[in-house]
């Protein structure tokens, strides 16, 4: 199968990379030029990301590119209920390998802080992204189960996030894997933004999207709230 044979919604865009390192220079090219746009337009930007293991190189090529970074907004589409030490941090990661040399003056505006419960905690999150502007770029990655963000199948959650019109910023949400514990985006702010990207790789994932893409209901697979114009869909073997 090939990204190109997928049936996809009007509006949305495939692309379709060599190999990881190709896909991660296209990916930092786009949000960068995004980026710049929305700063000669409103004075600043603001780029929502995804964790895990897959946006290290992304990360690293974005850091790289020349742009007003002290004019950077950068937040995370969902979080780990661990501290900043933690290695499975995504707050770390970001840290680690985007805000480095020159991108460092990007503002951070992380999601967890020690809370004595989940929902506390996600109150926290909720009241800080009350602050982060409008959202310009938001790079999401997709899991082989469907979740994107930490809005996964199952979760107890999961049908408040997925409110196209609700109020909540940030839920708290588990997944099956460990740290199970985990914060994340709603529906609705996610949707919000202005460009949204999807970067995947390797061919169970585009089997995933094949998936996503044929009918059933969003909680069974919850990308399919944003598989929708506008969208831009990275992909590499």
């Amino acid at each position: 199968m090939a990204i190109s044979d997928l049936d996809l919604p009007v509006g949305v865009v495939a692309r379709s990379l060599s190999d990881p390192a190709h896909l991660a220079d296209a990916l930092a090219t786009a949000v960068a030029e995004a980026l710049r746009m929305a700063i000669a337009t409103q004075g600043t930007a603001t780029l929502v990301v995804s964790g895990g293991r897959s946006p290290v190189a992304f990360f690293q090529r974005l850091a790289q590119q020349q742009l007003p970074w002290s004019q950077v907004v950068i937040s995370l589409a969902d979080e780990r209920c661990v501290g900043v030490e933690h290695a499975d941090s995504n707050e770390a990661l970001v840290r680690r390998h985007l805000l480095q040399g020159p991108a460092a003056a990007a503002r951070l505006l992380g999601l967890y802080r020690p809370a004595a419960s989940m929902e506390e905690a996600a109150l926290a999150a909720d009241q800080a992204l009350a602050e982060l502007p409008p959202i310009d770029v938001l790079v999401l990655g997709m899991g082989d189960d469907g979740h994107t963000a930490s809005l996964f199948p199952n979760s107890p959650n999961l049908a408040q996030a997925l409110r196209p019109a609700g109020t909540r910023r940030c839920l708290p949400m588990l997944a099956p894997s460990e740290p199970r514990q985990r914060l994340s985006m709603t529906l609705a702010l996610l949707a919000s933004a202005r460009l949204p990207l999807l970067a995947i790789q390797g061919p169970s994932k585009l089997t995933t999207l094949s998936s996503a893409l044929g009918a059933g209901e969003v909680a069974q697979m919850p990308i399919r709230a944003l598989l929708r114009s506008p969208l831009e869909i990275y992909w590499c073997p």
